[in-house]
């Protein structure tokens, strides 16, 4: 199987093997957070490495998605810590907003500025906070255009586009900023069916570029195709955490085997 004209070529686009196994750029440490006396993250532990792809996947309100906002301090956490490439949260002011350049979001409601157009989206970040001289930025930005397949609307408004077409947009517009790891937040759960598929594309091509993401998603498909580890949450714990093939073949607790037969059947 591992000699497929296909996966061998696919290895040089990667960011090499050890790369892809690299040393741990987040770290997240006995992560307690509370909505009021709603527990929703619970000693939460885990490290992501360099060039690792991880899929949070699970019940609506097992925490999956404050766990995301967590990682770059869009929501506060009560207790533990997170640290990125070795460097803890900064609480707010001028280190935050440098963290959060280093991190990119994506989030299932596009959140593109409807005043600019798709070009100006893409280009406003490294201009105003990496201050890109306009022409590189503009270079840059076409570049990622057409790498999402979207460079033939770099003039219009983001309204005159499909949702599909906004949220690749959107990818385009984190990448701009160089990050380190992408966060994406349900990155397809507002779209039409057909258009999941040419977004959740574009992630299995970043997937396969080393690029380091987590992903809050329904989207098993591209869980079991992009994913080098699936953490399987419920009630703000994380109860599993495997390979695709392990976790989808044989899921070891019972919320993950209940999980699986409710959504696997449809």
């Amino acid at each position: 199987m591992d000699s497929n004209p296909k996966k061998a070529r696919l290895e040089p686009a990667t960011s090499n093997i050890a790369v892809r196994r690299g040393e741990p750029l987040v770290v997240i440490d006995n992560v307690n957070k509370h909505f009021g006396e709603l527990h929703v993250l619970k000693n939460i532990n885990t490290t992501v490495a360099r060039g690792e792809v991880v899929v949070v996947i699970g019940p609506s309100g097992s925490g999956k998605s404050t766990l995301c906002r967590a990682i770059n301090r869009l929501e506060t956490i009560d207790s533990g810590s997170i640290t990125i490439d070795g460097e803890h949260l900064p609480e707010e002011g001028a280190e935050l907003a440098r963290l959060r350049a280093d991190v990119g979001m994506v989030f299932q409601s596009f959140n593109l500025f409807s005043h600019k157009t798709v070009l100006e989206n893409v280009t406003l970040a490294p201009i105003k906070v990496k201050k890109l001289p306009k022409a590189q930025a503009k270079q840059k930005a076409m570049e990622l255009l057409e790498r999402v397949g979207v460079a033939n609307q770099a003039g219009k408004m983001p309204a005159q586009l499909s949702g599909g077409q906004q949220q690749r947009v959107a990818i385009a517009r984190s990448l701009a900023m160089s990050p380190k790891l992408i966060l994406m937040d349900e990155p397809t759960s507002a779209l039409d069916p057909e258009m999941i598929n040419e977004v959740l594309d574009v992630m299995i091509g970043l997937a396969k570029d080393g690029m380091t993401m987590i992903v809050v998603t329904h989207e098993m498909g591209f869980a079991r195709k992009a994913a080098d580890r699936v953490l399987f949450m419920a009630d703000g714990e994380i109860v599993e955490e495997a390979t695709p093939e392990n976790f989808f073949s044989n899921p070891q607790s019972h919320r993950a085997q209940d999980f699986l037969s409710k959504i696997l059947e449809h």
